[in-house]
């Protein structure tokens, strides 16, 4: 499952982003996921979580590009993880052509705090052409209320939502896609998920109707990352397929 470059989009050591090539062997171009890893924004967990979901996906015919980026407790948090995503969104096609790799299309992608961050670069200059949350953390200020990961919300963000009020504005999806960001969002997320409740992307699909909410009935917090579970089938519809 290792992938087949790892190529550079800015000099600090998280500066790096996983390419995993369809399988098929066919120079054609194909339909990009920029792939966006949870683990509450954490300097413990990085992108080497997501590359079963990432190689599974290349198997479907998809250039799968995984960046890394600085994490609470490795020199992350406000605003470097958020500045470090939005540079590498921005230079994965550049990246991607360097190694002659072309796109037909880009659809960014995350799971849990990485579903946040797919979710609010929906909402900015990038233009994806799809977006999609799996069990992402779609409401900032509910994550806090929560302490959703022990405080992982504060600890990004450097406070609680009313002492820094103007960061959660700034990259809190469930106020961004207030606007509709010109693309087809859409939310996979299991009912049994004791990390990021339902509850909130219900609540996200409820307020923002151009949100498309897809439920897994019984299903925990992993099984949308996991392309042996039932949920797959789910996850790559959600993605859309390749062909």
């Amino acid at each position: 499952m290792a992938p087949d470059a790892v190529v550079r989009y800015a000099p600090h050591d998280d500066g790096i982003v996983d390419v995993h090539l369809p399988t098929s062997g066919t120079t054609e171009p194909a339909p990009l996921v920029i792939l966006l890893h949870g683990g509450f924004w954490k300097q413990a967990y990085d992108r080497t979580h997501t590359r079963p979901l990432a190689a599974a996906l290349a198997h479907q015919g998809y250039i799968v590009a995984t960046p890394e980026y600085r994490r609470v407790g490795g020199g992350g948090g406000w605003p470097t993880t958020l500045d470090d995503v939005d540079t590498a969104v921005g230079a994965v096609p550049a990246l991607l052509a360097g190694l002659g790799v072309d796109v037909t299309r880009t659809v960014v992608a995350g799971h849990s705090a990485g579903g946040h961050l797919a979710l609010w670069i929906g909402g900015t200059h990038h233009r994806p052409s799809r977006v999609v949350g799996l069990a992402p953390v779609s409401d900032l200020r509910a994550a806090a209320r929560d302490r959703l990961g022990d405080g992982a919300t504060q600890a990004l963000l450097g406070g609680e939502p009313d002492e820094v009020p103007d960061r959660y504005d700034a990259v809190d999806p469930f106020l961004r896609l207030a606007t509709p960001p010109g693309c087809p969002v859409v939310v996979v997320h299991g009912t049994d998920d004791d990390a990021v409740p339902v509850a909130h992307s219900r609540r996200l699909a409820q307020t923002h109707p151009h949100v498309e909410l897809r439920e897994l009935p019984g299903t925990g917090h992993f099984a949308v990352i996991d392309p042996a579970s039932h949920a797959w089938t789910t996850v790559l519809d959600a993605i859309g397929r390749a062909a």
